[in-house]
């Protein structure tokens, strides 16, 4: 009995090495109490082998030597064979659980000090020793826990890791009655959530991912942060698949569930303490992270709504508008339904708190301008909170981020609005907000952001363009528009053009030259740019004749680059076939548009 507790204070001071003493370990040698804790388990092993040694002599009698397991190894040594079967019960089942155990916790040392290799051969020899007796109390959990799982995992070995953690599932829904093995389990759905992720079942990694989280709060072991996040990342999953209902509510748990964590420490606070310093960085983090997949959640929202409602134009259709409105009923009923089959998280004590978050949002499409406005409200909040943690001071590319999608959310919300200059203010929002960066950004560092930001400016002054147009169309015909339309119309052309036309010299050279073959991630943008030019310069109003002539010029220079290209380049056509065919008209039709303009000239002269 007396070299029992030894064996067992030696495993307790095994283990303090590893969980308390390392964490204090220097920088310089990060894993000493972990090789301090790995030479007390081999004393450990070779004390439990010398044990079985002693009892194999007692039990010789009652067990033969071909039902007790062999020789094992010690660090470094191959496991040669293994017994034919026993009870997970017997002397040599218990004999097999405990030295089990041992190449257990030897495994994971050694895959906690980067020996990867060694850590698999240890977990591999304890897999063996517990596969004849695995279902036994005394080794359920090893198998649960299934390190091999996770380190095959962490090699992006996901067969492998998906093989071992399966089995793990299985023993313990065969033992699910035993509470011991729940936070095992967990861990367990975890790595398979993971491995089904990586291996592409990104739906079955959905499922194991929302247990994961479900069981984690039922057994109340949980981080709230990481658990908060968690449940952000995976609204993004059912946000994707158009399951608004499911997104909204695993966010709004998230909501719930992040707030269990208390208060951010203020910034005197934690100038004063280094804990309070980390505390304070970790929410407002996380909490930033909760709020932009907010914002992604009311963006794709109102996105997915804009391409149910409008035409084949872009505009609104009122017809699918009426007959999308008469099913709203119908859907009301079907939600209240589809709350009862939906995962729901939380317990008694947040189920209320969860459901208050979600009532402050849609998870129907919209269909008019206020329910649109009441999911842009709430993604345009949650831009504020973002922004407060991400500041363009430290954080460029995630506060540039966050303003794209705050100037989508406007670009969004427009299509909802059928007062064109209320329409026209909403996109002067964006380019107020995206201007000032687009212009200030280091080309060199930020060259990508600051095309896709030329290319979205671009975009927005043609729309502002083609709504001032319109309101003028409304009120008398382009040949008598007065001089302050005109002149804000090929204002807000030239602005585009001018920013489509930035686009394409990003694209040169240091020398200045434009590419003779364009990449495949910028050649839709290219052409379309370049596409895009000449259209805006063949629209420029002017009354001398000259000046129109030579616009034209331009434009046509313009479209017969896209031709030619497409001509040289037969595989761009596919990227560009709506352009390519304008093009190719305007081709055609310019140079006699061009021809009546010298005419013109030359009568007058």
């Amino acid at each position: 009995m007396s070299d029992w507790r030894a064996v067992c204070d030696k495993f307790t001071n095994a283990q303090h090495l590893t969980d308390v003493e390392s964490r204090n370990d220097p920088e310089n040698d990060p894993f000493r109490s972990k090789y301090k804790a790995r030479e007390l388990l081999r004393e450990i092993y070779c004390s439990l082998k010398s044990f079985e040694a002693g009892e194999g002599e007692e039990d010789s009698g009652a067990e033969s030597a071909d039902q007790r397991p062999t020789e094992q190894p010690v660090d470094g040594q191959k496991l040669d064979g293994f017994g034919q079967g026993f009870s997970g019960d017997s002397p040599a089942g218990l004999r097999a659980a405990k030295l089990g155990a041992v190449e257990y916790y030897l495994g994971v040392n050694h895959v906690d000090t980067e020996e990867l290799s060694a850590g698999q051969e240890h977990l591999t020899n304890c897999m063996k020793l517990l596969e004849r007796c695995r279902v036994s109390s005394e080794n359920v959990s090893l198998f649960l826990h299934n390190q091999l799982g996770i380190l095959w995992a962490g090699r992006d070995e996901m067969e492998q890791a998906q093989g071992y953690l399966e089995t793990a599932e299985s023993i313990y829904q065969h033992y699910m009655k035993e509470v011991k093995f729940e936070l095992a389990y967990t861990h367990t759905m975890y790595y398979l959530a993971q491995v089904y992720k990586n291996i592409g079942q990104t739906e079955r990694a959905a499922t194991y991912c929302q247990s994961t989280l479900q069981r984690q709060l039922q057994l109340n072991q949980f981080s709230p942060m990481e658990w908060a996040l968690n449940a952000a990342t995976l609204s993004q999953y059912y946000i994707t698949k158009g399951k608004y209902m499911e997104g909204r509510h695993c966010l709004s748990a998230a909501t719930v569930i992040s707030g269990l964590a208390g208060e951010v420490p203020s910034e005197a606070a934690a100038q004063e303490s280094e804990t309070e310093c980390e505390r304070r960085e970790q929410l407002r983090q996380k909490r930033a992270e909760i709020a932009r997949c907010w914002i992604k959640y009311c963006l794709n929202l109102l996105q997915d709504a804009k391409k149910l409602l409008e035409d084949n134009i872009g505009e609104l259709d009122t017809d699918r508008q009426e007959e999308l409105t008469r099913q709203r009923r119908r859907d009301e009923e079907e939600e209240e339904k589809g709350r009862k089959s939906a995962l729901l998280f939380g317990s008694e004590d947040t189920f209320d708190s969860i459901a208050t978050v979600e009532e402050r949002v849609l998870c129907l499409f919209p269909l008019d301008f206020t329910e649109a406005r009441s999911v842009f409200l709430v993604g345009q909040n949650y831009v504020t909170q973002a922004k407060e943690y991400y500041q363009m001071d430290g954080y460029v590319t995630d506060h540039i981020e966050i303003l794209q999608d705050h100037s989508a959310l406007f670009r969004a919300l427009a299509f909802f609005e059928e007062d064109m200059e209320r329409r026209c203010k909403m996109h002067k929002r964006r380019v107020d907000m995206l201007e000032p960066i687009c212009n200030d950004l280091n080309s060199q560092y930020y060259l990508l952001i600051r095309r896709q930001l030329m290319f979205e400016l671009a975009e927005t002054y043609s729309d502002m363009m083609d709504l001032k147009l319109t309101l003028a169309n409304r009120q008398a015909d382009t040949q008598s528009l007065d001089n302050h339309t005109i002149k804000k119309f090929n204002h807000l052309c030239s602005a585009s053009a001018k920013y489509f036309q930035m686009f394409l010299d990003s694209l040169r050279s240091p020398e200045g030259k434009f590419p003779e073959h364009l990449e495949d991630d910028v050649l839709r943008p290219a052409l379309v740019a370049r596409f895009r030019v000449g259209r805006l310069q063949s629209r420029l109003i002017s009354s001398s004749l000259s000046v129109q002539m030579e616009n034209l010029s331009k434009s046509l220079e313009d479209y017969k680059y896209v031709v030619d290209y497409c001509e040289t380049h037969p595989a761009a056509a596919h990227a560009v076939e709506t352009e390519l065919e304008l093009s190719k008209e305007m081709v055609d039709l310019l140079p006699l548009k061009i021809n009546r303009l010298k005419a013109k000239m030359a009568a007058n002269n």
